[in-house]
């Protein structure tokens, strides 16, 4: 009886031996760098990387575009401010109706300058 239960424990012992040694094959297999998981994370890992160059060279260019955005944006301001004043100051032109001075005063559009201190030129 002695006998039977030393050859069940040595098979054991064998199929245990021989389980891990399949085992440690699929396993090496697993976390090869060419075409396992290993191999996945690797490339994974590189791509990380380049995204976060791409990541940080994209924020570089946002925070110039920013700058010249906000440059325009505030010459945009002051130019709809200019334009708003012309456009006030359309109202100091002569109707063109009627007469001036005794003369007549023709349908055609007559534009009228005037300079700082505000008289006609």
């Amino acid at each position: 009886m002695e006998y039977i239960a030393d050859i069940l424990l040595v098979s054991g012992a064998l199929g245990a031996g021989f389980y891990c040694f399949i085992l440690a094959r699929r396993l090496s297999r697993f976390n090869d760098l060419e075409g396992g998981v290993g191999g996945a994370v690797a490339v994974l890992s590189m791509q990380v990387d380049d995204l976060k160059k791409t990541l940080e060279t994209a924020q570089t260019a946002a925070t110039a575009s920013e700058g010249s955005l906000k440059d325009l944006t505030s010459r945009a301001d002051d130019v709809a401010r200019r334009l708003e004043m012309l456009v006030a100051s359309m109202h100091d032109l002569p109707s063109g109706h009627g007469k001036t001075n005794g003369e007549a005063v023709s349908n055609e559009p007559f534009f009228v300058r005037h300079n700082h201190s505000g008289t006609a030129k």
